[in-house]
Order: C-alpha cells, then structure tokens, then sequence
C-alpha cells in the first residue's frame, strides 16, 4: 500500500493536500461508487453556478468595481 503525505511543513491544509488523498474521501464517502461520487460532484456543480448567479444578480458592479464571476474555468 502507497502511503500518501501532505507536501510541506505542518498538518495537511486544504492548500496542501494531495488531489489522491481528495479523490480517495470523495470515493471512501460513497461507498466507492465512482458512479455515485460523479452524480454527487455534478450536482455540486449545478448548485454552485446557480449561487453565482444569485450572488451575481445581487451585487452591484461599483461594489466588485468591474468584477463579473466566470462560470467556467480560464
């Protein structure tokens, strides 16, 4: 068995964390079931883009000075 280490100094941070060590909480919560953990990033996903829009909708560009949230990745 592989063991995996927080990179850096200090207890595992979200900024230092393995992407394996996520993947394998991600599948581990799910009974690893990749469909399931899928289903429940995409759904993730949707509810995210939709409180961007709300937040959108609720801000004033002087507030951001310009600021618009992306939807997608750059």
């Amino acid at each position: 068995m592989q063991v995996i280490t927080a990179k850096g100094d200090g207890p595992p941070t979200r900024e230092n964390v393995p992407a394996e060590w996520e993947i394998e909480a991600v599948l581990a919560w799910h009974d690893e079931n990749p469909r399931a953990a899928i289903s429940t990033l995409l759904s993730d996903i949707r509810h995210l883009r939709h409180q961007l829009v709300l937040a959108e909708a609720a801000m004033s560009t002087g507030m951001t000075r310009g600021w618009r949230p992306s939807y997608d990745r750059d």
